[in-house]
């Protein structure tokens, strides 16, 4: 076996519930088996390796692409998937979540979970004894992080230890806690611009520097926008407030992040002319969504983490992001379950 093939190998029957769960290496051939499947689906000659398989798809939260990704990639592979909705299982509410993994473990090969705590993903992983994937947690966005490194290797045609990206604005959210662990895992140059107080937690810093000791990377925390974007390939942001939070809220955390929005100054602080634009959506960019329009009431705004321009201009990639989350996810789920 080369390299990668055994590398792809060793996850058959393991769970990804944090990045920090593969080596680099395995990260490396989850992403070229996604570039592979993304090449044969493509082409109309890809193989199904799933069939006969069923996986069960829990969704605490709402989801698109995350959902989306799942159900189409377990349909191209031949697999069956059972969508458990918000309100639509027991988890946690009359049954718990240990005797759930318990009962889904003998009727599903694998189990995928979207919610909030990441103590349940990894209580589910414990005790279901079958593959369990974290589709997203108030900690951690593993799944994201695959397909952003392949967007991003995509786009430049160099290795991950050759690039560098800066995260902004909200430094302590999942989505930044995942990229500033895997570009650390991987040798890349990372930077987080944000307010101090919303710096990643220490505890993921921590782990970060841990991996960058192994592998090489460059870890940064800066609260300059400026500083974070000078000389990157990508500058990546996230939505800054999300549906549910409490409107009071909103005043100060748009006070302190609106200096990190993205915009085409941000662009041009970065000094690369071909500097590309990364978002995991969805994007409060305009005022097309209830979410923007109310947050927008009664404040001069009317974009928020990225202005339109950019999120407009050829500078952004995000539709191939939102592309590739099938491809990694649909390698995750060929890698730990085909054997």
């Amino acid at each position: 076996m080369d390299g990668g093939t055994s590398a792809v190998a060793g996850l058959s029957g393991r769970s990804l519930l944090r990045d920090d769960d593969l080596s680099a290496d395995e990260f490396i051939a989850l992403i070229d088996l996604a570039s592979e499947l993304r090449t044969a689906k493509r082409a109309g000659r890809e193989q199904r390796r799933l069939t006969g398989k069923n996986i069960a798809l829990i969704f605490e939260k709402t989801s698109t692409r995350t959902r989306a990704a799942f159900e189409v990639g377990a349909s191209d592979q031949g697999a069956r998937t059972v969508y458990l909705g918000p309100d639509e299982s027991q988890l946690g509410a009359k049954e718990s979540v240990k005797d759930t993994a318990r009962v889904l473990g003998r009727l599903f090969d694998g189990i995928e979970y979207r919610g909030f705590a990441q103590h349940d993903v990894e209580t589910l992983a414990r005790h279901a004894g079958v593959p369990v994937w974290n589709g997203l947690t108030d900690d951690w966005h593993p799944t994201q992080a695959l397909a952003d490194v392949l967007t991003m290797r995509d786009h430049t045609g160099r290795t991950p230890g050759e690039i560098s990206f800066a995260f902004l604005g909200d430094g302590r959210n999942n989505t930044a806690a995942s990229l500033l662990t895997s570009g650390a895992l991987l040798g890349m140059d990372v930077r987080i611009g944000a307010p101090t107080s919303r710096w990643p937690r220490p505890y993921v810093v921590e782990r970060a520097n841990d991996l960058a000791s192994v592998s090489g990377a460059r870890v940064t925390l800066t609260d300059d926008p400026a500083f974070a974007v000078r000389g990157v390939d990508f500058i990546y942001t996230d939505v800054w407030v999300s549906m549910g939070e409490p409107a009071s809220d909103w005043d100060e955390r748009i006070r302190l992040l609106l200096p990190y929005q993205v915009n085409r100054h941000l662009l041009e602080a970065s000094g690369n002319p071909q500097v590309g634009f990364l978002h995991c959506l969805p994007a409060m960019h305009d005022l097309d969504t209830e979410l923007a329009r109310q947050v927008s009431s009664g404040r001069d705004l009317t974009a928020f983490e990225v202005t339109d321009e950019v999120f407009e201009a050829p500078a952004s990639l995000v539709f191939d992001q939102a592309e590739n989350r099938l491809h990694t996810i649909k390698a995750l789920m060929v890698a730990t379950l085909a054997g």
